[in-house]
C-alpha cells in the first residue's frame, strides 16, 4: 500500500473512531445493569467490544483504501486532505446532494416515527440512543463500515466475476452493490431492534428491514454518483433533522 494510502486510511479510521467511542460508552449502562449475566467483568466487556469494533473498522476502511479506486468509488474531500490540497472545492460539490439526501432521509424518518410497531416505541425517552452516538457512530463510522467498507468490497466483487476486472463497472453492477449493501445495512439493525422489542416478530422485521434499506439506498447512491462525503453528510443530517422525533 502505498503511503497515499496509507494516510488515507490512517485519516478514515480516525475519523470513524468517535463514533466507536461513543457506541461503546453507550452500552455501559445497560451491560452495568446486568453485570451478573455476563460472561466476563464488565471492564473487559467494554474493553472488548471497542477492540471488536475499531479492528472491524480498521478492515473495512483497508478494504476501501484499496478497492475504492479500481471501481470508480472515491472520498474526494479526504483524499484531497492527504494530499494536502484543499478540500474545499470537493465538499462542496457534495454539499447539495447529501444535504438533500439528509432532508429526504430525515422525512422518512419522521414517518417511520408515525407508523413503527408499538413494540420498538421506547416508553421512556431517556432510552433514546444519544445524539452524539447518533452523529458520531451512525453519521460517520456507519458509512465507513457499510459504504466505504462493504459495498466497496460487494462492487469490486462482482466487477472481478462479471467484468473479469475490466473497464469501469456497469450501472447494474453499482445498483446491485447500492442495494446489497443497503440490505446488509438493514440486518445490522436488527440486534438493536430485539434488544428494543424483546423479540423480532414479523412486523418488527419487516419494518426495520425497510426502514433501513430505503436510507442506505440514498447513502449507497450518493457514495457511488458523488462520494463518501455525501453519504456522511446526509446521513448526519437525516439524524440532526429526525433526532426530535425518533
Amino acid at each position: 500500500m502505498s503511503q497515499h494510502r496509507w494516510r488515507l486510511g490512517a485519516l478514515l479510521w480516525l475519523l470513524g473512531m468517535p463514533g466507536v467511542v461513543a457506541v461503546v460508552w453507550a452500552l455501559v449502562p445497560p451491560m452495568a445493569a446486568n453485570q451478573a449475566l455476563l460472561p466476563l467483568p464488565l471492564w473487559a466487556m467494554v474493553l472488548l467490544s471497542g477492540l471488536q469494533t475499531a479492528v472491524l473498522l480498521a478492515l473495512c476502511v483497508a478494504a476501501g483504501v484499496w478497492l475504492a479506486p479500481k471501481v470508480g468509488l472515491r472520498a474526494p474531500a479526504a483524499a484531497y486532505c492527504v494530499a494536502g490540497e484543499p478540500i474545499g472545492p470537493a465538499l462542496r460539490a457534495q454539499a447539495m446532494p447529501g444535504a438533500l439526501g439528509g432532508v429526504a432521509g430525515a422525512v422518512w424518518l419522521w414517518t417511520l416515527a408515525l407508523v413503527a410497531p408499538a413494540a420498538l416505541q421506547p416508553s421512556d425517552p431517556g432510552s433514546v440512543m444519544p445524539l452524539v452516538v447518533k452523529l458520531l457512530y451512525g453519521g460517520i463510522t456507519e458509512e465507513l463500515l457499510v459504504r466505504w467498507g462493504v459495498m466497496t468490497l460487494v462492487l469490486w466483487a462482482g466487477w472481478r466475476v462479471l467484468q473479469r476486472g475490466q473497464g469501469r463497472p456497469g450501472n447494474a453492477l453499482v445498483a446491485a452493490a447500492v442495494l446489497l449493501s443497503a440490505v446488509l445495512f438493514a440486518l445490522g439493525h436488527l440486534p438493536a431492534a430485539q434488544a428494543m422489542a424483546g423479540e423480532l416478530t414479523p412486523p418488527v422485521v419487516a419494518f426495520v428491514l425497510v426502514g433501513n434499506s430505503a436510507f442506505g439506498l440514498v447513502a449507497g447512491w450518493l457514495y457511488a454518483r458523488h462520494g463518501l462525503e455525501a453519504a456522511i453528510i446526509a446521513h448526519l443530517l437525516a439524524h440532526l433533522l429526525s433526532h426530535p422525533l425518533l
